[in-house]
């Protein structure tokens, strides 16, 4: 039987709407079966079977996010946010409500954190700018998420953790700032330069130290009699 291959174009132009992309690749091969005896005095028939065709739509108007949380899910399915240096941040999600504590104790860099924490989510259509108020825990603030409308748009809490993590890269600096402090600290005590530092037995021990003297001073506690 002699040995027949078709190969058809490799594209196909086809117009669709603008806003779709659509391609479609045909087979580079295209089966033969041929039937009957290659003589010269018989006929030969020649089935071309259709290839497979592939189409591919591809959306250009969607787009994938991800990003990383250091998330837990309370019993009563709350998410509860461990990644800032300062605060926790918890979304009740029955009150639709988002809440920042205060980690360890309240300070003046726990209340710049949530004050930055909510402004952030304020100014991206998160929370109700009327809503953020200080919590019924000492040194919180909360705020009310608001109800979306479009029902194209993603998950509401798929918003929130989004933004709550575009909020944490902007918190990176100050994160990097505070411990390059304490690790300058640290230095400063435990291994400081030479000109700020003695060794042990350099300066001579004197028999008082310090501007409190301890003897030859008057006791009027002690039925006025002085101190040796």
């Amino acid at each position: 039987m002699p040995n027949l291959k078709i190969t058809p174009k490799d594209m196909l132009n086809v117009d669709l709407y603008d806003d779709v992309d659509v391609r479609v690749q045909q087979a580079q091969q295209v089966p033969v079966q041929i039937t009957g005896l290659p003589s010269q005095e018989e006929k030969v028939s020649v089935n071309i079977k259709p290839p497979d065709m592939s189409v591919n739509i591809i959306n250009d108007k969607k787009r994938v996010f991800e990003f990383q949380l250091n998330v837990r899910s309370a019993l009563n399915g709350d998410f509860m946010i461990f990644d800032h240096k300062d605060i926790d941040i918890m979304i009740i999600k029955e009150k639709k409500k988002i809440v920042a504590f205060a980690k360890d104790m309240m300070s003046e860099a726990v209340y710049g954190a949530e004050n930055r924490l909510f402004n952030h989510l304020r100014k991206k259509g998160i929370v109700a700018y009327d809503s953020i108020k200080g919590g019924s825990v000492y040194g919180s603030l909360e705020a009310l998420m608001l109800e979306a409308k479009d029902k194209k748009e993603p998950e509401v809490l798929d918003l929130v953790l989004y933004q709550i993590s575009e909020w944490m890269k902007n918190e990176k600096p100050h994160f990097e700032t505070d411990n390059d402090y304490d690790d300058l600290i640290n230095d400063y005590y435990s291994d400081p330069e030479e000109d700020q530092s003695t060794e042990l037995g350099e300066v001579p021990h004197e028999e008082e130290k310090g501007s409190i003297r301890q003897h030859g001073l008057f006791a009027p506690y002690l039925y006025g009699r002085y101190t040796y």
